[in-house]
Formats: structure tokens, sequence, C-alpha cells
């Protein structure tokens, strides 16, 4: 069965666009070997990522997430069965929001002002899938 997966995190430290590229470089050789595919938006030090696969295969990946000391505060956000995947060309898409003007972004203008953070999403998770298929749309 496949499932659908989205959760949002926070990393120790900001990241440098060196080790975004280098984190990414290293998603998309895992998830293409796993047979994962997906999205991950990032704005200042706040993660957001939906993940694609086979059930096992989805939890493994976000069980070592969870456990990368790299990150903390990784709340799963959604989590669903699906049929076909929405992002199926992605191993790992990718939008960088830190340099993004909220104000060009109507309907995500106050979650941009406040980051990726958990709150914005708690009550509303498909809230946070929107999100991730729009910016994956909007690339």
């Amino acid at each position: 069965m496949m499932i659908q997966l989205v959760y949002v995190s926070s990393a120790k430290k900001l990241l440098s666009e060196e080790e975004l590229l280098t984190l990414l470089e290293q998603s998309r050789a895992n998830n293409e070997k796993s047979g994962v595919t997906g999205m991950l938006l990032y704005q200042d030090g706040n993660f957001m990522q939906v993940l694609e696969g086979e059930e096992a295969v989805v939890k493994e990946i976000n069980a070592k997430i969870s456990a990368d000391p790299r990150h903390y505060q990784v709340i799963t956000l959604l989590q669903r069965n699906i049929k076909k995947r929405e992002f199926p060309e992605w191993s790992m898409g990718f939008r960088n929001l830190s340099d993004l003007n909220p104000e060009d972004y109507p309907g995500y203008t106050e979650v941009l002002r406040t980051g990726l953070l958990p709150e914005a999403f708690r009550e509303n998770p498909d809230f946070a899938h929107r999100m991730l298929v729009n910016f994956c749309q909007t690339r």
C-alpha cells in the first residue's frame, strides 16, 4: 500500500546553501533507491516535506528523519493512503522559500511571514498539502 506523509521540522541551526544542496543530493539519491517521491520546502531553518511511496519505506524514512540530530520538533501533519503519486517525477523536489516576498503569494502570506511552523498547519493539515502542491507547480 502506498502512503503520503507530510511533516514539518526545524533544523538545529540555519543551513547554508551548500549544506542544503548536500542534504538534497543525499535525499534524492536515497529516495530514488527506495522508490520514494516528494517535495521539500525550506524557510529560515524550518522544513515541510511530503513523502510518497510504499508504507513501510516512507515510515522508515520518517523514523530516520525524526532521529536525525540535525532536526527537532519533527511533527507529522498528515498521513494517508494513496492510489497515485502527486509528485511522481520528483525523487525530491525543492523550493527555498527564505527569500520570497510573502506579499507575492496570496493565501500563503501569513505562513511565509511566520515560517513553516507546526502551529500554522496543525488545525488544517490539508493547507500544508496544498502549499506543497502549489510551490511544486510554481517553480
